[in-house]
């Protein structure tokens, strides 16, 4: 068992996923069950995007007011810290089953709210309670998956909740576009989403709970029947024996640590393994965040209205564009995940996403440049009193506006009228109001608000799509896998809970200011920022995150002991630094098949060991 866990790890195919789902499809149908959880937390983080456009049409204080805008998308995202947090409790305590259970339930009672909102704020209220089941899912499917999941194909079958995830966010766009006609637009959108949450609770009511959770409440017959169910006959015995020995180790520790909520706190900080666990776990979850990926997952629409593309429609058929790339992307990365491992990918993604970004702010930077000029004739007459407020003193004292362009009027709380003829010559600049929209759209003529017409528009959906190309298959699912494996059972659902929130905090703090960044800073600025971070996010996962490709939970602990220590040249080097000779003596018998091979590569390094 350890053999085809650590020293074949190299022969695994993403053939061996099909081959052993298989043989036993029991595993793929739990898998797929949790996963439902990924769905929804796709689902309800994705569909904001199109839904917010209509929000705004129907209650035009949204529209007025920018942190009313971010506030509807970002509350989701308060709750699902919340959640987060809460779940990592409630997991160890009640069972990763019931926690999938009650997220559930929060799906659908949000959902429902949401789409019977009469105001602004009851969408928030409902957007809270749906966040509150997102952090819950976000930490429990992949964790529930993991643990239901034999280690040689761990990490592809973790990866079908990323698969979902980005699944349910594609969905979103589709049932967006669908409901666009539809009276009621944004109420459907919102509010279809209780679908497949009923859907997993009743397949849930179906399902066992983790292994690993029964063996550790003394449920040991329970524990052996799921497993026998998971495993070939001949490797049973060896996996409860793992378990058997794991978890005596952890309630030996709680016998020293004690059993409530702060002493478990306390006794992970002062866990060497826990640490250097959570300082990878927490690492891989902020920086997925600071790629800015979810501006792209929740404001694509506006975004690609930024770069010139003015109808709600047509933003939103794009957006399919890049939420069908991540779901791609996440195919891909349950491909390559078990072959090439995890830190690998990282590290590769992170590279790709650099470069997108400092590109898209190229791009940006130039559409902003090259923005029609504005026509004063065309400004003076287009309607009594319809000249924009910022324009008139230019026109009062004859000075000559000729430095004015489309971005000036809107950065000037005004709207953009486009020439008829061409779009991207001199048009208008007036009042931004409804009135103005359709008087400029019944001459003929598109109005502009979010952004200017522009011929560079196209790079930007290129330059966003080949940025999901790059995140999707590392960064988007990778950090789900990894804090799914590098902690110990003991502390695996507060350790997992503490990341999620780390994640989920992180992504707060981006949804919630990328409008006001881009009104201070310009679209251009503001994905540069995103490059900087992203850099300063590479360099930490590079000195921080281990390789835990194809390892047991206990061998990922034994990792962890010394913590990481890169080096710029020999994997192997670092690793003989761990792993001297009088530690190796200190290891278990499963640890020893290790040191074996980490003896022999050192001694003996291959080409590939070079970084």
């Amino acid at each position: 068992m350890v053999e085809r866990g650590i020293a074949k790890t190299e022969e695994i195919r993403f053939t061996e996923v099909w081959r052993t789902t298989w043989e036993t499809p029991y595993i793929m149908r739990l898998a797929l069950s949790a996963g439902i959880g990924g769905l929804l937390f796709g689902y309800d983080t994705g569909v904001i995007a199109g839904a917010l456009l209509y929000i705004r049409e129907e209650f035009q204080v949204v529209d007025d007011k920018r942190w009313l805008q971010e506030m509807i998308v970002s509350m989701t995202v308060a709750g699902a810290i919340v959640g987060a947090a809460v779940g990592g409790w409630y997991n160890d305590r009640f069972g990763r089953k019931t926690s999938i259970l009650i997220a559930d339930v929060l799906f659908m009672v949000g959902a429902v709210v949401m789409a019977l909102a009469p105001a602004p704020w009851v969408i928030i209220v409902g957007r809270v309670l749906v966040g509150f089941g997102v952090g819950m899912a976000s930490m429990t499917s992949p964790l529930y998956i993991s643990e239901m999941s034999p280690a040689r194909i761990r990490g592809a079958l973790v990866s079908t909740n990323g698969l979902l995830i980005t699944g349910g966010q594609f969905l979103s766009y589709l049932i967006n576009l669908a409901f666009i006609h539809t009276p009621g637009t944004w109420r459907w959108m919102l509010g279809v989403s209780a679908v497949p949450a009923i859907i997993q609770f009743c397949l849930m009511l179906t399902l066992p709970e983790s292994p690993r959770w029964l063996y550790r409440n003394d449920m040991k017959a329970e524990s052996r029947d799921v497993l026998e169910r998971i495993y070939p006959a001949e490797e049973v015995e060896a996996e409860i024996a793992a378990l058997k020995e794991s978890v005596m180790a952890e309630k030996a520790d709680e016998d020293i640590i004690g059993h409530t909520f702060y002493a478990k706190l306390k006794g992970a900080l002062s866990n060497p393994v826990v640490r250097h666990g959570l300082a990878a776990g927490i690492t891989v979850q902020v920086a997925q965040q600071f790629v800015g990926i979810n501006t792209v997952m929740y404001y694509s629409p506006t975004i690609l209205q930024f770069a010139g593309y003015a109808s709600n429609k047509t933003a939103m058929a794009l957006s399919l564009i890049t939420s069908g790339l991540n779901a791609l992307g996440s195919i891909v990365s349950m491909m390559l995940v078990d072959r090439y491992g995890r830190r690998k990918l990282m590290i590769i993604s992170m590279f790709g996403i650099i470069s997108c970004l400092v590109i898209l702010a190229a791009v940006f930077s130039e559409t902003s440049k090259q923005a029609p000029k504005i026509d004063t004739r065309d400004s003076i007459s287009f309607a009594p009193n319809g000249t924009c407020h910022a324009f008139a003193p230019y026109i009062a004292s004859k000075a000559s506006p000729s430095n004015w362009n489309c971005m000036n009027c809107l950065r000037s709380h005004c709207g953009f009228c486009s020439n008829k003829a061409q779009e991207y010559a001199p048009g208008a600049c007036i009042v931004l109001s409804t009135d103005m929209k359709s008087l400029c759209h019944s001459k003929g003529r598109t109005y502009f608000k979010d952004g200017c017409p522009s011929k560079y528009g196209y790079l930007a959906i290129i330059f966003l799509g080949l940025y999901i190309i790059a995140y999707a298959p590392g960064m988007g699912t990778v950090p789900w896998i990894v804090n799914s494996e590098i902690y110990p059972l003991r502390y695996r659902g507060l350790a997992g809970g503490i990341a999620a929130v780390s994640n989920w905090s992180s992504n707060l703090i981006v949804s919630e200011t990328f409008l006001t960044l881009t009104h201070e800073v310009g679209s251009s600025g503001t994905f540069l920022l995103f490059a900087v971070s992203s850099a300063t996010g590479l360099v930490f996962i590079w000195m921080l995150v281990p390789e835990t490709k194809g390892l047991q939970f206990e061998e990922v602990e034994k990792l962890l002991e010394d913590g990481i220590r890169p080096s710029l040249f020999r994997r192997m080097s670092r690793v003989k630094e761990n792993y001297n000779v009088p530690n190796i003596r200190k290891l278990t018998n499963t640890s020893l098949v290790v040191a074996k091979h980490i003896e022999e590569n050192y001694r003996k390094p291959k080409k590939d060991d070079v970084e």
